[in-house]
């Protein structure tokens, strides 16, 4: 019993640390989110195709101009940890908005996994439906192209295009609303510091 408190509490020294966590976090999602929205913010003509024409969103142009922006400066923000918490919330909303509109027919995977990673996959067709189309492209391929050069670099897949990443994005942002930009590494944190609100 004596060990296991010990160890118990070297492992609670790792909390002086936990800082780090967030910090990571922020570094991997924010690029994500700043490309994504600048992508959009660019080419908002045919964005506005896509949400109008593929999605059937309202007032498109509106729509693609709001996503891009909540992307694009909110992964600014998050990136710097500036108003992370607040920048949080429009970014889950956009998140549940691209699951619900542009990926929920399709499941949760992002690929047709033929193993199952979660439980809860809705379209198991598809991902038979799929896996046979990527039999019958690599068969076509090994036929009539160099197969051994196009799978070179990664092998043949067919985006199945679930909720999976916009999922995996709001749970991540998720974090950051509850728990802000952390110690140290954030604007939140020295604005906080500041004026006595840490």
């Amino acid at each position: 019993m004596n060990f296991a408190m010990k160890m118990q509490d070297l492992l609670d020294k790792t909390k002086s640390f936990n800082f780090l966590a967030l910090l990571f976090l922020r570094i991997f999602l924010a690029p994500i989110m700043i490309i994504a929205g600048y992508g959009k913010l660019t080419s908002i003509e045919n964005t506005a195709y896509y949400f109008s024409e593929y999605l059937g969103m309202p007032a498109p142009e509106l729509m693609a101009v709001l996503a891009g922006s909540a992307e694009f400066f909110g992964g600014i923000a998050i990136l710097i940890g500036l108003a992370t918490r607040w920048f949080a919330i429009p970014l889950m909303f956009t998140m549940i908005v691209a699951a619900g509109t542009a990926h929920w027919q399709n499941g949760w995977h992002a690929l047709p996994e033929s193993t199952l990673t979660v439980p809860w996959e809705w379209r198991t067709d598809l991902i038979e439906e799929a896996n046979v189309r990527k039999d019958k492209a690599k068969e076509i391929l090994k036929e009539h192209g160099n197969y051994d050069w196009l799978t070179e670099a990664g092998s043949i897949t067919i985006l199945k295009n679930g909720i999976e990443f916009a999922a995996t994005y709001f749970f991540m942002l998720l974090v950051l609303f509850f728990y802000g930009g952390g110690r140290y590494v954030s604007i939140d944190y020295w604005i906080a510091k500041r004026f006595g609100r840490d």
